[in-house]
């Protein structure tokens, strides 16, 4: 860690019986940026809202949901000892793990979040990952995913992240997921607020999916 920069944040969110699983929300970023996420950092309140418009449904279905801030804005990957959200997901798993022990996780990622969630999809808690317009970029490792389950959905409205990149990343995922689906958004953006309703129902009903083994309706 960089000295005097802050530690990856934790906000938790939790049933109130011990939780049948955890949602892992991993929110966007920058390719490079050493500026440290803070409370107005807009990837991280547009993941802070889908958060509290979630909670309900994922409490009454007995899952736990937790949101990670990560040190700095950047993916930061291939650039020395810099600190990256991977590095901050893996310790926020450790952090699931000291409370929860082996209940199940499904990393639910926005953008570069998504990205984050797939490289440490390896994590033996890790069931599945639901990635909102990901950035999955040409050659991205698929290798992570053996065995869990994918959906990754994205709008062809998107002009930050390419739906054809996501596309040709869930047919390579293919051969070695334990399930893959693409979800096609329609003219949708990037960023969750055109539809937002569009994208909370993907975000529920997938992870639930994956957690609880069936897809809830919205009752909220």
């Amino acid at each position: 860690m960089i000295a005097g920069m802050p530690a990856p944040q934790l906000t938790r969110s939790e049933p109130r019986s011990r939780p049948l699983g955890v949602v892992l929300m991993l929110h966007g970023g920058r390719p490079d940026g050493l500026d440290p996420v803070g409370s107005r950092s807009r990837p991280w309140l547009r993941s802070r809202l889908m958060m509290a418009q979630l909670q309900r449904p994922f409490h009454r279905a007995g899952v736990a949901v937790w949101l990670l801030r990560y040190q700095m804005t950047g993916w930061n990957r291939g650039h020395g000892a810099l600190p990256s959200p991977v590095t901050d997901a893996r310790w926020a798993l450790e952090q699931v793990r000291e409370r929860h022990g082996t209940t199940p996780v499904v990393l639910l990622g926005h953008s570069m979040g998504a990205r984050t969630a797939v490289a440490v999809a390896d994590d033996p808690a890790v069931v599945g990952v639901v990635g909102l317009a990901p950035w999955f970029p040409p050659g991205e490792p698929v290798g992570p995913l053996r065995g869990k389950d994918l959906v990754a959905a994205h709008g062809h409205g998107d002009r930050i992240t390419s739906f054809a990149d996501t596309a040709a990343y869930v047919r390579r995922a293919a051969a070695l997921a334990s399930s893959f689906e693409l979800v096609d958004m329609g003219e949708r953006d990037h960023y969750l607020i055109r539809g937002v309703g569009a994208w909370n129902a993907v975000a529920r009903e997938r992870t639930l999916g994956m957690l609880v083994g069936t897809r809830l309706h919205d009752d909220s």
